[in-house]
């Protein structure tokens, strides 16, 4: 991966409920990534985010509940040409019941011992959700 080629700048939802971490998998994957997606060029969080959800499962985020829990950077998955992902990753909540859109095939509620099926940067999410007790 060349050097100079900057990461892939995503935000990721981070929505827990009953100690379980909701996750994605989009079409033809086959692996497991937060809710969220790369940012359009001058867009800020709250707003790539919200699209994001919204276009992924169909829910609206209370913009006043988002706050930033962590940022991690890993490699990515299923892409063509190997890149860097930098991921942006926000708790909040909905009123609204998330429900698979768009290009997600399937959601699903994971504990930790599932981490093993998600991406690269969703896992290093889950082990930081499981050392600060939010997730079993």
């Amino acid at each position: 991966m060349p050097a100079h080629q900057q990461a892939l700048d995503v935000l990721a939802w981070v929505c827990v409920s009953d100690r379980r971490l909701l996750v994605v998998r989009t079409r033809g994957r086959d692996a497991w990534y937060l809710p969220g997606g790369k940012r359009e060029p001058g867009e800020s969080d709250d707003a790539g985010l919200q699209r994001e959800v919204s276009e992924e499962l169909g829910v609206r985020l209370d913009g006043d509940s988002l706050r930033h829990y962590c940022t991690v950077e890993d490699v990515s998955h299923g892409l063509a040409v190997q890149r860097r992902v930098r991921m942006s990753c926000y708790l909040g909540t909905s009123t609204d019941t998330p429900a698979p859109q768009a290009e997600i095939e399937a959601m699903a509620w994971f504990s930790a011992a599932d981490a093993a099926r998600c991406a690269p940067a969703a896992r290093q999410v889950i082990a930081k959700l499981a050392a600060d007790r939010l997730i079993d």
